[in-house]
């Protein structure tokens, strides 16, 4: 092996630490940027980043594949010579920015299409991106023995932070998609540079010319046990499945946007760095500690339910994650071996990873009718760290020791993992059905409360309430909840147009409450993103087989619909899709607004339900009709238990000011005021409009 000299030394340094810092802030840049861009294709669903990340994690766990069996099985200048190759092949197939003949039908799987999609477009360059930081960490470690290559480990730790902060932060709010994607495109062609330029280092390794030489000179670390390698999957799957848990729970309360994707992952690297940078941030006892209170408050905030405030329940789910992750991370750091099993180590982490991927992403939706994975997170989070505890030998806890400890330790968390378990089933057990599929959880309860003529029956997704029906016969047409006859939407549907025949278009399904205002010769056409909301709709509802009017369903995302359609000239058109209670950003864009003009007719009125526990969203919908050249009013109705309506808002858009028939009476019209916010594609901000 050559010797270099300390100015030589010095640049192979600093060309391993940019190429690897470049490399991950390349790598989690991309995730964001092609989420973002393929979100409004797949409905805006908290699903559509679950499966991301799953794609994410899997390839790079395939990188560490790679980055093990060469490093274990090939000589050095195979090793370079394969992975020039790679680079060459990768950047031939840039840029990664996806056709628009990837754009799914009604007909299609949501989640193979994602897949698919993002293997033909970031694949490659994806997979090249993952296996380098072990690679290029294995390489430096033979040319530099005796230095430490865990420190370009947190080095790339920080470049991933970077990019993640970066992202919603300066590119987002300035570049639009595209311009980013090509941006990336040619960071990734600098990037294989200089990883052509690390490869190229490794043919001076002459005298290294097997990998399975002896290197216990370089390092005589012991070989790992299975019990140390279960551990450290064990540790990694359980961060990773806090992380997608804790982010699916705050999208479907919030909304579906790169900012609270890229918070949670923030965190999660956060403590990647901490955990790798230095033993000195990780002390066991006080995270423990941290860990065990903040899951506790996981635990009340979930049987609290929406009684606790938006922000409060954002900074506890995000709080008990991070703990978790610094206890998972710093106990993996604690345990990591020599040099010589560095690949092992970070092979069997991205494993972990993926297994968490895969159990948030694939499994769990398939095994649970409802969102479980948090409350089994919590569990596996305490159960793995009492593992790591009981195994450690420096531990207060070690093999089992004191008894009496235990046997508490044992006694709460039995209690807790009872209270979970309780609180997961009492959310499906009184229901009529319950439906679990991309899109979400939903489910068909009874509201019996001994008086026949108020019993009514619900459709539930998450927490939310979209839709109910009285049970008596004699009530089954009274329009309820959000669509009552003092409503916004109830009085278009009642007075705009009335005897005349009229084409009305309603974006998401909802239990098919409209229908009941249609009249003989109208044609109502229903956009519904949801197979299975059409599906219950249709059996446990007659909204839709009673109305006199002529009904037609689409199905696939109404956006997307819209676009493909000729102009609709709509008398009526009401956005009401929500997933959750969260925001479908992407249908309350300046883009989506001049979309919905395109089929209104020339006196049609556009009717945007704009209700929500959490955000006022007024000034956007305000800005979005200024933009379009439209006159909004926005109409609040009260609460009636005798008509089973709710407290709701809707704003009112159309070219000419909104008839009188209508307004006059409105129960009550909101003050609009002057503030107003114009929501892109490339840019919406949650938090000017929190309430």
């Amino acid at each position: 092996m050559t010797t270099d000299s300390p100015r030589s030394s010095r640049l192979l340094l600093l060309l391993f630490a940019t190429t690897i810092f470049t490399s991950a802030f390349l790598l989690f840049q991309v995730q964001p940027l092609i989420s973002k861009f393929i979100l409004p294709w797949f409905g805006g669903s908290p699903a559509v980043w679950s499966t991301c990340m799953l794609f994410f994690q899997v390839v790079l766990f395939a990188g560490y594949v790679y980055a093990h069996l060469t490093t274990q099985h090939l000589s050095p200048r195979w090793q370079a010579g394969l992975h020039i190759v790679l680079l060459l092949v990768a950047a031939l197939l840039l840029p990664i920015t996806p056709d628009d003949a990837w754009k799914p039908d009604g007909a299609s799987d949501p989640g193979l299409r994602i897949v698919l999609l993002l293997t033909m477009c970031v694949g490659l360059p994806y997979f090249i991106l993952s296996s380098t930081g072990p690679l290029l960490q294995r390489w430096f470690s033979l040319q530099a023995p005796g230095v430490s290559p865990y420190r370009l480990y947190a080095l790339s730790n920080v470049g991933s932070l970077l990019a993640l902060i970066s992202f919603p932060f300066v590119f987002e709010p300035v570049l639009a998609s595209p311009t980013q994607a090509s941006i990336w495109s040619w960071g990734f062609r600098a990037f294989a540079v200089f990883c052509a330029a690390c490869a190229c280092r490794m043919f001076r390794m002459k005298n290294l010319t097997s990998p399975t030489e002896d290197v216990s000179a370089l390092d005589d670390s012991p070989a790992p046990t299975w019990a140390d390698r279960a551990t450290w999957f064990g540790l990694a799957m359980v961060a990773s499945v806090m992380l997608l848990a804790t982010t699916n729970q705050v999208c479907l309360d919030i909304a579906t946007v790169p900012f609270l994707w890229i918070l949670p992952l923030t965190l999660y690297l956060m403590s990647f760095i901490l955990c790798f940078d230095a033993d000195r941030w990780y002390s066991r006892n006080w995270y423990v500690a941290l860990l065990v209170l903040s899951l506790l408050a996981v635990v009340k905030t979930l049987l609290s339910g929406s009684t606790v405030s938006i922000v409060l329940q954002v900074s506890i789910y995000l709080s008990a994650m991070f703990f978790c992750c610094m206890v998972c991370h710093g106990e993996l750091s604690r345990q990591k071996p020599g040099s010589r099993h560095l690949t092992q180590f970070f092979l069997l982490m991205s494993a972990g990873g993926a297994g968490g991927g895969l159990f948030v992403g694939l499994l769990a939706p398939n095994m649970f009718p409802a969102y479980w994975e948090l409350h089994i997170g919590i569990v596996a989070c305490l159960l793995v760290t009492l593992l790591v505890l009981f195994r450690d030998r420096t531990s207060y806890f070690y093999q089992g020791q004191p008894r009496p400890a235990w046997m508490m330790i044992a006694l709460w968390v039995s209690i807790l993992a009872w209270s979970l378990q309780s609180h997961a089933r009492e959310g499906v057990q009184s229901a009529i059905e319950v439906s679990r599929n991309f899109y979400g959880v939903l489910q068909i309860e009874d509201d019996l409360d001994g008086d026949t003529t108020t019993n009514r029956r619900g459709m539930f997704h998450g927490s939310i309430l979209h839709g109910t029906q009285f049970l008596a016969e004699d009530k089954r047409k009274v329009p309820t909840t959000y669509y009552g006859t003092k409503s916004g939407v109830g009085l278009v549907m009642q007075y705009h147009r009335v005897g005349l025949e009229r084409r009305i278009g309603v974006v998401g399904l909802g239990v098919g409450t409209l229908a009941t205002y249609g009249q003989k010769d109208d044609l109502i056409r229903f956009y519904e993103i949801n197979p299975e909301v059409i599906r219950l709709a249709k059996r446990y509802f007659t909204f839709l087989s009673a109305t006199e009017s002529t009904t037609d369903m689409i199905l696939g995302d109404a956006r997307l619909s819209l676009e493909h359609e000729e102009p609709q000239n709509y008398d009526i058109l009401v956005l009401d899709a929500f997933s959750g209670d969260a925001i479908p950003t992407h249908l309350l864009t300046r883009e989506a607004a001049h979309l919905y003009k395109r089929h209104l007719s020339d006196d049609g009125v556009l009717c945007i339900h704009i209700s929500n526990l959490h955000f006022d969203l007024r000034p956007v919908v305000l800005g979005l009709g200024n933009d379009i050249g439209l006159h909004s009013v926005c109409v609040q109705s009260s609460a009636d238990t005798s008509q089973g309506t709710t407290l709701c808002h809707w704003m009112l858009l159309s070219r000419q000011p909104i008839p009188k028939s209508i307004v006059s009476r409105a129960e009550e019209l909101d003050e609009l005021g002057e503030s107003e916010l114009l929501w892109t594609d490339e840019w919406s901000n949650l938090l000017s409009v929190l309430r």
